[in-house]
């Protein structure tokens, strides 16, 4: 099956330097993997420096890996003055560092709930900050965040991620409006059920994968080539006046009503 990044075309985003946060595996692995193979220079951050260097080995030359914590600003400036001093710029950030679990509210404790707050929209505020400058007197520059569905209906044993992702929504249009007269774009991709990622392995073991199949408009789970496909866009010319959005990949999941469905 031809991968959804094929359709574009080679050396698309030539010239372009992207630091992804979370690449080291998942669906910010797969973003790396499509920035690079069309072009892009591309930095990757995540905590363990050891799956970073295996995953740079393995997405080619144009990839390295800088190990920081997203809730430490001064950890996160420090690898985007790597990624800088390695390429010589930086006009992309992706925003895809995240924390989840399963948990209902009444046994999620302060500090879980913290915690992912911490991660997700913490670390997206860290970051983006501390890029600033450099998306500034890039001209051209894209801020994307990765989102999720979550809030957009009330799902259990999500509290703190749906808030999380929530804010991080908040902060791609204040961005938007904020920082376009520098430039800078916002915008974010708020995947659904993506098969074959470490989420879904957690948060939809089993059976409950196959029945959140069944309320799926689109027959299946999405896939991390088609999330990285939508991320190609938001930073190719085609995108040039989207800003403040964030597109939902997602097969029509959360606007579906299963009754209407048979199920």
């Amino acid at each position: 099956m031809q991968s959804p990044v094929d359709v574009f075309r080679p050396g698309l985003l030539d010239g372009h330097v992207a630091l992804v946060t979370g690449g080291g595996s998942g669906i910010c692995r797969g973003i790396a993997h499509a920035y690079a193979k069309l072009g892009a220079k591309v930095c990757i951050v995540g905590r363990k420096q050891d799956v970073l260097d295996k995953t740079a080995s393995e997405l080619g030359g144009s990839v390295f890996g800088a190990s920081a914590d997203v809730r430490q600003p001064d950890q996160i400036a420090a690898a985007i003055a790597a990624c800088v001093a390695r390429f010589g710029k930086l006009d992309t950030v992706v925003n895809g560092a995240a924390g989840n679990f399963l948990a209902p509210v009444a046994g999620l404790s302060p500090n879980g709930f913290k915690t992912v707050i911490d991660i997700d929209l913490l670390g997206t505020f860290n970051t983006t900050r501390a890029a600033f400058e450099l998306l500034r007197a890039s001209g051209n520059a894209l801020v994307l965040n990765i989102s999720a569905t979550l809030h957009y209906h009330g799902t259990p044993l999500q509290i703190h991620a749906s808030a999380a992702k929530a804010g991080v929504d908040a902060v791609t249009k204040t961005l938007a409006v904020e920082w376009g007269q520098f430039g800078i774009r916002a915008c974010g991709i708020a995947p659904g059920p993506i098969g074959d990622t470490e989420g879904m392995r957690r948060l939809a073991p089993g059976d409950i994968a196959q029945k959140a199949m069944q309320h799926i408009p689109a027959g299946r789970f999405g896939t991390i080539d088609e999330i990285a496909a939508a991320a190609v866009y938001l930073r190719s010319p085609a995108a040039a006046y989207i800003t403040g959005h964030v597109l939902v990949v997602d097969g029509g999941q959360c606007i579906a009503i299963p009754s209407l469905l048979g199920v």
